[in-house]
């Protein structure tokens, strides 16, 4: 039985070892894109070949993070020095904002926000190659292959109509790129040229990446003068269950009125769809605008972190009378 034992983890290192271009998995998906997008086969067989794999994408991507606690969470992201940076990116970028803002219809705090808790506005945009992560977690995680097969498609073709050498991109392990980290998809059908370069590099202009989060949110359904969600508590215990449905908005504000929850303020629309969201013992009651953001990460937690570092930074900007 060790020997069979001993046997197999052989086998299995050797399986792990075997260089990328040479698994029969890798040889399908080039001859698939290959056949679906008129890519070279040589030029694909020598990229994999080159391809490393990321022992350190595949340790975080399997090691789940302990469920933070929303006061934890929440302490993170609005600081002194976050509020402060986004503030200052607000400053440097006040006309491109205002721009995204008029032409998509998301206010500008809420694009700063996502920028601020993203990547620190720029800072932090990741430094595994975004070709490597990709094809480790595409070929070596099977419980999300086939997401990250696709990301590595869109990633291979991204590269190729931008005339970006596949190995020079760096992102997170992930691969997401950038100062706004989009997955290659999100930047394929999302990211824009806003500042009329004739390339998206959401790499390295501000702009760009204004302008991609702003079309982001519009294209999943944001509503331009409508806030994505109220503080609220609860006047009865029972309507607590209502923080069960998921984060969608499906119930007239109203009827969660009428069942106990009380928003810090009188809503602009009763009717509106809503949702009441559960944030330890806090409550939020998220519209329409809450759910677009967790589009962009599916997480309430995320959402109401924007939403907090939004409020916050949109108080710095009227104290200091922009």
């Amino acid at each position: 039985m060790k020997f069979l034992l001993l046997l197999l983890l052989a086998f299995s290192a050797g399986a792990w070892a075997q260089p990328y271009g040479q698994r029969d998995e890798v040889r399908a998906f080039i001859d698939d894109m290959v056949k679906r997008h008129g890519f070279v086969k040589s030029e694909l067989d020598t990229l994999f070949a080159r391809v490393q794999r990321n022992d350190a994408v595949l340790d975080l991507v399997r090691t789940p993070p302990e469920k933070p606690v929303w006061e934890d969470y929440r302490a993170q992201f609005i600081t002194e020095p976050r509020i402060a940076g986004g503030a200052e990116f607000w400053r440097a970028n006040r006309r491109t904002l205002a721009r995204a803002e008029k032409k998509y219809g998301v206010p500008a705090q809420y694009i700063v926000a996502i920028i601020g808790i993203e990547t620190f506005y720029g800072k932090n945009t990741g430094r595994h190659r975004v070709v490597d992560a990709l094809t480790t977690l595409a070929f070596d995680y099977p419980p999300r292959a086939p997401f990250f097969r696709s990301e590595l498609e869109h990633y291979l073709l991204l590269a190729r109509d931008a005339g970006v050498d596949v190995f020079s991109v760096r992102g997170s392990y992930a691969g997401a790129i950038g100062i706004p980290q989009f997955m290659p998809g999100s930047l394929r059908h999302y990211a824009v040229d806003f500042d009329g370069s004739g390339v998206i590099d959401l790499r390295g202009s501000r702009a760009d990446a204004i302008g991609s989060v702003a079309n982001f949110l519009k294209q999943h359904g944001w509503r331009p003068g409508e806030r994505p969600a109220y503080k609220a508590r609860l006047a009865r215990d029972e309507a607590r269950a209502l923080a069960n449905g998921g984060l969608q908005p499906r119930q007239p504000l109203a009827e969660l009125v009428a069942a106990g929850v009380e928003p810090e303020s009188e809503p602009s629309d009763p009717r509106a769809p809503a949702a009441l969201i559960a944030l330890g013992q806090e409550f939020r009651v998220g519209l329409q605008n809450f759910y677009v953001i967790t589009r962009y990460n599916r997480s309430a937690l995320y959402a109401a972190a924007v939403c907090d570092l939004a409020d916050a930074l949109a108080a710095r900007a009227q104290s200091a009378g922009k």
